[in-house]
């Protein structure tokens, strides 16, 4: 049976899996994501 080669402990990476894990429930950046949601991109061309 052979070697089952993973990834190096000792790897950084630059972000987690998910950036939504770095920002706190209720900061501001969540306001502000949901207000850029919410506007009609197809109106700015």
């Amino acid at each position: 049976m052979g070697h089952i080669v993973g990834e190096s402990r000792n790897q950084a990476t630059l972000f987690p899996e998910v950036l939504d894990d770095l920002i706190r429930e209720g900061s501001p950046v969540r306001v502000i994501d949901a207000f850029v949601d919410s506007l009609d991109s197809r109106a700015w061309v």
